[in-house]
């Protein structure tokens, strides 16, 4: 299994599409809006990766994940983490999150940020034990009820040798 990054290489964004709608399809009637996942077409993610950190996991010649982050002032956001479900739950997830540990540090961010959807409590408790700290409770547009927390992971600071 190798991670390689999202480049102008890349073509293959049918099989990427239908990974992270495989890996979100567990949400679809369970949360409420429904997930963003349902309105990428090949179009948008493609748009998606020249203008974010993309990297799809690579299991021999099949796409089992991916991972799109995007800086920000303060951390680096974490979008689409997707694992394919007969993969989930043997460590690639704790894999990409590691990879972002890596750019963040590389960037000179502090911090990891992601939001997941208020009903999905299962992750909550997986992001919990990886590090992350939930911050914050919010809605989408037109939700008068809170839809989706945001959690962050503070990276440790580098140890100075003098």
């Amino acid at each position: 299994m190798r991670i390689v990054p999202l480049d102008q290489t890349f073509t293959r964004w049918d099989e990427l599409l239908a990974l992270i709608l495989s890996a979100f399809a567990s949400m679809n009637g369970r949360i409420d809006p429904p997930s963003s996942a349902l309105k990428l077409t090949t179009a948008s993610l493609a748009e998606k990766a020249g203008t974010e950190i993309g990297h799809v996991a690579i299991d021999g010649e099949k796409l089992i994940g991916c991972l799109f982050l995007r800086p920000e002032a303060d951390c680096l956001y974490v979008g689409k983490l997707a694992v394919l479900p007969e993969v989930q739950g043997k460590g690639l997830g704790k894999r990409l999150l590691a990879l972002a540990e890596e750019t963040a540090a590389a960037l000179d961010l502090p911090a990891l940020r992601l939001e997941t959807r208020i009903e999905l409590t299962d992750n909550h408790a997986v992001f919990a034990a990886w590090g992350f700290c939930r911050t914050a409770e919010k809605a989408h547009p037109g939700f008068a009820r809170t839809t989706f927390v945001e959690m962050r992971k503070v990276l440790a600071p580098p140890i100075c040798v003098a």
